[in-house]
């Protein structure tokens, strides 16, 4: 196998695990479902990962962080109004960004939720993809402290915290409730915006 085919099988077997373990939880997703996605052989599966769960390690680094880091970290160019900027971003998580379904909510959430607890190395790698999300927010509050537009007793890192932590639980909230309670979160986030200012 050439070294550009078996990078787009690779590729092919982590976008297509993340499209499965999306809609039906890491878990419950087994290695012979993505291979029937993918169209691959088992053997092809795995010559690319030793197993399941070094195959999930990867999707974590090689698909949902490099998809996250655009819809949550430039999505904060720290350009404007920090307390816009970081409105804009929640609003378009939950209401422009085609890629969420509502009824399955946030892919990275959602493997928090099963893995982290259960398993040290998804625990290690999911931790860095929050915490790079909290660090930028963390930024742009800085940056708000900075320029006079937040208020200069904030703790920034509690507050990213806060802002992280809301958008994990209105997106379980969605999987029931539906768009509406977006609406309603997204009014009462800026609400809370308008506090630190």
């Amino acid at each position: 196998m050439s070294s550009k085919k078996a990078a787009a099988t690779r590729l092919n077997i982590l976008q297509k695990a993340f499209e499965l373990v999306y809609k039906n939880g890491y878990r419950t997703t087994s290695v012979d479902e993505i291979i029937a996605t993918t169209q691959v052989t088992k053997g092809a599966f795995f010559y690319h990962f030793k197993n399941k769960d070094e195959m999930g390690l990867a999707m974590i680094s090689e698909v949902m962080q490099p998809g996250m880091h655009k819809a949550l970290i430039e999505a904060l160019p720290n350009k404007g109004n920090p307390l816009e900027e970081i409105y804009g971003m929640m609003e378009s998580l939950l209401l422009k960004d085609p890629f969420f379904i509502i009824k399955y909510g946030c892919p990275a959430i959602n493997m928090v939720e099963e893995m982290a607890s259960q398993n040290e190395d998804f625990n290690k790698a999911l931790s860095k993809l929050v915490t790079q999300w909290a660090e930028a927010i963390t930024a742009t509050l800085e940056k708000g402290k900075e320029t006079r537009k937040i208020n200069k007793d904030i703790n920034t890192k509690e507050t990213a915290i806060y802002i992280v932590s809301g958008y994990g639980g209105i997106r379980n909230m969605g999987k029931i409730y539906g768009r509406d309670c977006y609406i309603s979160y997204l009014a009462q986030f800026k609400n809370y915006l308008n506090t630190l200012k």
